[in-house]
């Protein structure tokens, strides 16, 4: 899989009409999808056995997408062989009421990823661009002062780029998919939603209503992916018709990209070594 046919360059102008939803970006099936998952996870969960023993730097992964494009199983099969000391998934909901009396951006930054961490967001602040461009009325309720108004959306790209930008340049490597699902498709797995009562918990009312907003919400990710795909923090548009191809592409670009960091195990200095040596003959003593 040639991960830069999915990579949106900085500048570059989307038209997810134009970008396949159900490519199987070179794969063979379902089958050959598995195993290649498999023998990534197994790898990813060595690279961050070396991010959390080397502590130096702090990985976040951002997935967003519509509704039903299988997010919450993409992640539990890229990370599946992850150490759990050093990982953790965060699922923004709905901001509280203490969240809409600050910054649009304060409620996520206590998720951020420590230094040697891996941190998923099932959703991110990128929800402000997109399910409030497409309902202004949630705008409404952040209060904010009048004169913030004028050019709001161009300012919080922007400062979502220099957020980004500020929170790389203190090592933080930030990679961000969104799960490119088509309207068909998705029709398909809300009417499993109903039919199979096992999933009839995923599915709401409102999960129709929403879909009434199709258009909004594909112009207002093109906006998102156009405007905030940045050399320190680039998207990824995933095909996610299938599932097992979606897995597949997230899986190998997460670890490519982690090979790339180069992670190293620390060097323990000679006199460490010789202290080591010491309580090793102890323990047989002991």
């Amino acid at each position: 899989m040639n991960d830069s046919d999915l990579l949106v360059k900085p500048g570059e102008l989307v038209k997810l009409k134009k970008l396949k939803t159900d490519s199987w970006l070179g794969f063979k099936g379902k089958k050959d999808s598995k195993k290649f998952v498999e023998r990534r996870a197994l790898k990813l969960g060595e690279y961050q056995n070396l991010l959390y023993a080397q502590g130096r730097y702090g990985v976040l992964v951002i997935v967003q997408a519509m509704d039903a494009a299988g997010k919450d199983t993409c992640v539990r099969n890229v990370f599946s062989e992850i150490d759990p000391h050093g990982f953790n998934v965060v699922s923004f909901k709905r901001p509280s009421e203490e969240a809409l009396n600050h910054d649009w951006i304060w409620r996520h930054t206590p998720h951020l990823p420590a230094r040697g961490h891996i941190t998923v967001w099932n959703r991110s602040w990128y929800e402000e661009m997109v399910v409030v461009r497409v309902h202004p009325e949630f705008l409404a309720k952040q209060n904010l002062p009048p004169e913030t108004m004028n050019d709001i959306w161009t300012n919080r790209f922007r400062d979502i780029n220099n957020f980004e930008e500020y929170l790389t340049r203190n090592g933080i490597v930030i990679l961000k998919f969104f799960l490119h699902l088509s309207k068909s498709e998705q029709t398909a797995r809300f009417t499993q939603r109903i039919e199979i009562k096992e999933k009839n918990y995923k599915f709401s009312a409102g999960d129709i209503g929403e879909r009434l907003r199709w258009k909004e919400y594909m112009k207002a990710y093109e906006a998102v992916l156009s405007k905030t795909s940045t050399k320190h923090a680039p998207w990824y548009v995933v095909p996610a018709d299938h599932k097992w191809v979606t897995r597949a592409a997230v899986a190998d670009i997460v670890v490519k990209r982690l090979k790339r960091m180069k992670l190293r195990y620390p060097v323990i200095p000679l006199e460490r070594r010789r202290e080591l040596l010491v309580l090793k003959d102890d323990l047989k003593h002991k």
